[in-house]
């Protein structure tokens, strides 16, 4: 009877360690239930096309001007300071998915119907990307079945899932899908492979902005690094090389705008293009180095770096400071104030314990599996990722926009923690081990518990009258309702705040003066220049524009840097009720959360 018990249990724990068959299935399983709950969670907001962000108006705009003819080469947005408009730094890359789901959906329902779709669907495309990239990452790093995990982990991301809800259309979640992948490739064992993936999803993001410019140069680094370790990786930097050269070079070619064939320092151009193709030949050299011994093929990685840097600073000495390349007036008065370009230090303690809490728990995982990866000769294999979640927790520090990458750069580590000490935990004699201590180690490292034991041990801080106001005027300014007035009016260009032109242009036939663009840099410092001036300077800005409407919303963020910078200004004096002979008051809804004036 026992031997046939213990018979019966080594064959329960050979079933366990068997690989899951049609793992690729069952992750797509789990991002589909995701993806269902969180088209329920958003439904209201899908409803009433409730986009999230600037940008994601933006985005629909652009994919809109797209469908009715503008080139595909022509990013310019003309209904943003007309008539000659600004030029996006962006791609055509991201328009793709989501042009393709509204021109399938436009036979079957209205223009404004498949607009809305189209803005649900799209941003969680990526996310079965990243997910089965992070398959790949934990398949080959901690165990083939640990995939799971892997998948529930970036669920757990708080600030990563932001990026790939419905509505949130803007680039940065193909962006964040395409570093998983470059770590995917960065873990493969098949090394051209590795290297072609890591190369080509690279080239990808980078066509797509440059925003995860660090993650890719500190990935490329590691690449660099495993070939300095391990000769024989070269077969990997060789295949890194070719596709990032190339596909930089496909990505330019294909996806960027007109704009961008001059030397821009914020955009995939010739700046970028060539510092990418002389990376890759460089490093397409050094893998036909036959070195044997280490130090001399850190010595030429580092000569070869060197030389490669001196080449960017000689070549493009514009393009050493910052990328955006906008005036010392511009970053003080609006591109300083954006809080995700903040450090992450600059923000309240709870959002910052909330946001690194488990990129620490994922460096330390990946540093932990690192140490003990040695035993089974796979230090190489989780060295360079470890030295990407480092970076990415030190990045998140520098910019809290970057939260979301690292976030996800952490999953790999957590995941090996798990894999490791919940089993311990499961064949635990304590019944509370088994139950609350799995519980509680889970909870833990994935960062979720963390939100759960603030609440509980900080108070909540009292929300002023003043706060709650803002928060009201943000909420309610851009729906539909509040803007449906504005639509039935007929098009002219309304001067209204640089945070409210994207939503304007999007949801309404107007057109608006400036957006959040720091190509627009100049329409921008008009806006401020207006509500910060005396009513004369104000006025004379407009009629400049050729704007004949003023649209406010009282009690917006933007509106507030108006009032404390220049509590005599004319956004002030205006907000205290003053009325000036050029400004003729408009009728609205009684309860109409925006105001407007007819410019004469």
């Amino acid at each position: 009877m026992s031997e046939t018990l213990k018979a019966g249990q080594q064959g329960d724990q050979m079933d366990e360690m068997r690989p899951i068959r049609h793992w690729l299935c069952w992750q797509t399983l789990i991002w589909v239930v995701a993806a269902a709950f969180m088209l329920y969670f958003r439904w209201s907001a899908i409803h009433w096309y409730s986009l999230p962000d600037t940008d994601d108006n933006m985005r629909m705009a652009q994919v809109r001007a797209l469908l009715n003819g503008q080139g595909w080469y022509d990013l310019r947005q003309y209904k943003l300071n007309p008539p000659v408009g600004f030029d996006m730094h962006w791609s055509r890359l991201v328009d793709l998915p989501i042009a393709a789901i509204e021109l399938v959906v436009r036979p079957f329902a209205s223009n404004f119907m498949a607009e809305k779709v189209a803005a649900a669907i799209a941003p969680m495309l990526p996310l079965w990307v990243a997910m089965v990239a992070m398959g790949l990452v934990v398949r080959r790093l901690v165990a083939e079945n640990s995939f799971a995990i892997g998948a529930a982990l970036i669920l757990c991301c708080a600030s990563t899932m932001l990026m790939f809800s419905p509505l949130r259309v803007d680039h940065h979640g193909w962006q964040l899908a395409m570093l998983v992948l470059t770590i995917a490739g960065l873990a493969d064992r098949d090394t051209l492979r590795g290297g072609l993936t890591m190369g080509l999803s690279s080239a990808v993001s980078l066509a797509i902005g440059l925003e995860l410019m660090p993650f890719l140069v500190i990935a490329g680094a590691a690449s660099l690094l495993r070939w300095v370790w391990d000769e024989p990786e070269s077969v990997r930097l060789r295949g890194y090389a070719l596709a990032l050269a190339g596909g930089c070079a496909l990505g330019y070619a294909g996806f960027t705008s007109y704009m961008s064939s001059v030397a821009r320092c914020d955009v995939l151009s010739p700046v970028w293009l060539s510092t990418m193709v002389a990376a890759g030949v460089l490093a397409f050299a050094l893998s036909y180095l036959k070195v044997a011994d280490r130090r001399l093929r850190f010595g030429a990685a580092a000569v070869g770096g060197a030389v490669l840097l001196a080449a960017f600073a000689v070549v493009w000495p514009q393009c050493l400071g910052r990328p955006e390349q906008i005036s010392p007036e511009l970053a003080s008065k609006w591109f300083n104030n954006i809080r995700e370009a903040k450090p992450l230090y600059t923000q309240p303690w709870t959002v910052f314990v909330t946001v690194v809490a488990l990129p620490v728990v994922g460096v330390i995982g990946a540093f932990w599996a690192a140490w003990h990866a040695r035993a089974q000769g796979r230090f190489g294999a989780w060295a360079p990722v470890a030295l990407v979640a480092l970076v990415s927790l030190l990045l998140v520090l520098w910019q809290t926009r970057q939260g979301p990458a690292a976030q996800l750069m952490a999953v790999p580590g957590a995941t090996a923690l798990i894999w490791h000490f919940v089993p311990k935990l499961r064949n635990s004699g304590s019944v509370l081990m088994r139950t609350v201590g799995v519980v509680a180690i889970i909870l833990l490292i994935s960062g979720v518990g963390v939100p759960m034991i603030l609440d509980q041990a900080v108070p909540a801080a009292p929300v002023s009258a003043r706060s709650k106001a803002i928060g009201r005027a943000n909420a309610r300014c851009t729906t539909l309702p509040a803007l449906a007035p504005i639509a039935r009016l007929p098009a002219t260009t309304i001067f209204s705040f640089v945070d409210l032109g994207p939503r304007l242009i999007n949801v309404t036939p107007q057109k608006a003066v400036a957006g959040p663009y720091h190509r627009n840099g100049e329409a921008i410092l008009d806006v401020h220049h207006a509500f910060d001036g005396t009513p004369e300077v104000a006025h004379a800005i407009m009629v400049q524009h050729g704007a004949t409407l003023l649209l406010t919303c009282p009690n917006m963020s933007e509106s507030t840097n108006y009032r404390a910078r220049s509590p005599n200004g004319f956004y002030s004096r205006l907000a205290k009720g003053e009325r000036f002979a050029w400004l003729e008051p408009m009728p609205l809804p009684k309860n109409s959360p925006l105001m407007l004036w007819r410019i004469r």
